[in-house]
């Protein structure tokens, strides 16, 4: 009796480890934290956002340095442009001048977001593969471009404003850009409304800061915005974010020093922390098994940097 007990107290231990450790591998799929590459805080090297090539180099714009740099793996930042200085910024939120969103074409050239508060510089600028920074489209002066995406299937760019909150779109060669997307759920409430973007399933997904919000907004057969559904809450100050796969999961950065994992039904768990070295997370990037998380120092003021981590699929 004495042994039967035993053996089964052993069956349910080792039953009880198995399950303790498939949740860890579920709600914790980051191993290996490090930190990559730190950048210069007195040179403004703070970077706001990332896309990475299919040989693993990492593309990021420092936002106050108004840069777009390239970063190979182990290799230190190269700056690829620099974009033109207003004569004198006035951006909202902000005061001065702001380089967002980054996405990378098939050809490679690179669109990013530029906000100054003047008519004549604010909008999506694209930089060919050695050429110079120019602007494709103009933004209003008055709002916040941020976040932003590229449809490699209809050539079009999709672009959040923060202030307005609102989602524009435009053709990637460039014209005029049109709201594509309006709402409530994409408004801000105190500070910065939609924020992070990303293209997935057939829909556009973005965050609102200020709401701690993922949202997924259908796109219709015309092309059109469907309804916008609200997909997690409960994120305070979240910024970009990145799929893990084919599936709804998402690894989203947010300001105060968190990468959350989102699941499809809207559950979420930290799997980064300030202890793994994050440093005002600003976006998240995916490329095979390792995740890339720029860290733009806004609110720490300390160690600007790019940190990876191994996914554990």
């Amino acid at each position: 009796m004495h042994v039967r007990t035993t053996i089964t107290t052993l069956a349910a231990t080792a039953a009880l480890l198995t399950a303790a450790a498939s949740a860890t591998a579920a709600t914790e799929p980051l191993s290996e934290p490090r930190v990559a590459a730190h950048f210069g805080l007195a040179a403004s090297q703070q970077p706001e956002n990332i896309t990475v090539d299919r040989t693993g180099s990492a593309y990021l714009t420092f936002s106050f340095a108004r840069q777009i740099v390239r970063i190979a793996p182990g290799g230190r930042p190269h700056v690829l442009a620099t974009l033109p200085a207003p004569a004198k910024a006035s951006t909202p939120n902000l005061g001065k001048a702001f380089v967002g969103g980054i996405a990378r074409a098939g050809d490679g050239t690179l669109y990013v977001t530029y906000a100054t508060g003047t008519a004549d510089l604010t909008g999506v600028w694209a930089v060919r593969p050695g050429g110079r920074p120019h602007r494709i489209a103009a933004l209003p002066a008055d709002g916040l471009p941020n976040g932003l995406a590229l449809d490699q299937h209809t050539h079009r760019l999709y672009v959040t404003d923060s202030v307005h909150g609102v989602i524009y779109r435009l053709p990637a060669r460039g014209g005029k850009a049109t709201v594509w997307a309006r709402g409530e759920a994409l408004q801000p409430s105190t500070f910065a409304g939609a924020n992070g973007l990303k293209l997935h399933h057939g829909a556009v997904w973005a965050t609102n800061l200020d709401r701690g919000t993922v949202l997924r907004i259908p796109v219709t057969a015309r092309g059109t915005a469907g309804d916008i559904q609200v997909r997690a809450t409960g994120m305070p100050s979240i910024d970009d974010f990145a799929f893990t796969g084919h599936g709804d999961t998402l690894l989203a950065a947010r300001d105060d020093n968190e990468v959350d994992l989102v699941r499809p039904d809207g559950t979420h768990t930290a799997v980064l922390t300030a202890a793994d070295g994050l440093e005002t997370p600003t976006s998240v990037a995916v490329h095979g098994s390792t995740v890339y998380v720029p860290s733009a120092a806004y609110l720490t003021n300390e160690d600007p940097n790019l940190l990876l981590a191994h996914l554990d699929r």
